[in-house]
């Protein structure tokens, strides 16, 4: 089962939220996921984002891969593989 840690979208349209997750790869963007493990709120100013570091950091080294942009959050956040 290949793991991945990527955003799920929430809120209206067109105001976009949206939720860090641990999902398997294979399951739909907004569907079942295994853990939320923080948010992000690219409409605010500056974007707001809050990480569990230490539920990152565990799913990091079980061998989960970030999506892109997950990745720049961990970056921002100084969460490292």
């Amino acid at each position: 089962m290949a793991v991945k840690i990527r955003l799920k979208r929430m809120g209206q349209k067109k105001a976009p939220f949206y939720r860090i997750v641990v999902a398997d790869s294979r399951s739909p963007r907004d569907g079942r996921f295994i853990e939320e493990i923080g948010t992000y709120d690219p409409g605010a100013d500056p974007s707001v984002y809050n990480v569990n570091e230490e539920a990152a950091k565990k799913w990091l080294a079980n061998g989960a891969q970030p999506t892109e942009v997950v990745g720049k959050l961990f970056k921002i956040a100084g969460i490292e593989k």
